[in-house]
């Protein structure tokens, strides 16, 4: 069923307004893929904060264009799904770590950060640990010369504290 003008508007400005959110783009080819492993993977970016919809590769040029997601007009070619996210790896991380699952959603390519990705850009991409592990590995290098010297403060007291103890004399 076709989309009249108006339709194709709303949806062109939906994704622009989403686009403009965003911080990243994923592109994946789902041929072969049957409704319930499209269920599966929108189930997967919804849970991500990833927002996934299938395109008309001309309303997505529509939607991208003037975004720093215009630079993966290119790669729109095929039956495509798009993936925004607000999140620097989430929609690439959801859509990479799906596609190893399932050898009929193929990656094609993206953006971030106003430069386009090919389909190993997009694995690098998703490789990168999340926000919330990031974060913590941060506290945890912060943290641990803290430790370490309270350590060697301990270590020195314990010393120290055993070199004063007076000597028992010796039994006769």
């Amino acid at each position: 069923m076709s989309l009249n003008r108006n339709e194709k508007a709303a949806v062109v400005d939906g994704v622009s307004a989403q686009a403009a959110r965003s911080q990243t783009l994923a592109l994946a080819e789902y041929r072969g893929l049957t409704v319930a492993h499209l269920d599966k993977l929108r189930r997967q970016a919804r849970d991500n904060g990833v927002y996934l919809h299938v395109l008309k590769n001309t309303l997505a040029r529509r939607a991208v264009a003037g975004t720093p997601f215009e630079v993966a007009s290119d790669a729109m070619v095929g039956p495509l799904i798009y993936g925004f996210s607000e999140d620097a790896v989430a929609a690439a991380k959801v859509i990479a770590d799906f596609a190893k699952g399932n050898d009929k959603l193929v990656l094609k390519g993206g953006a971030y950060a106003g430069k386009a990705l090919d389909a190993n850009g997009i694995k690098a991409l998703a490789s990168i640990p999340s926000r919330e592990v990031l974060i913590a590995q941060v506290a945890g290098l912060l943290k641990s010369p803290i430790q370490r010297m309270a350590g060697v403060i301990a270590a020195v007291a314990e010393q120290k504290g055993g070199a004063e103890a007076p000597a028992e004399a010796p039994a006769a």
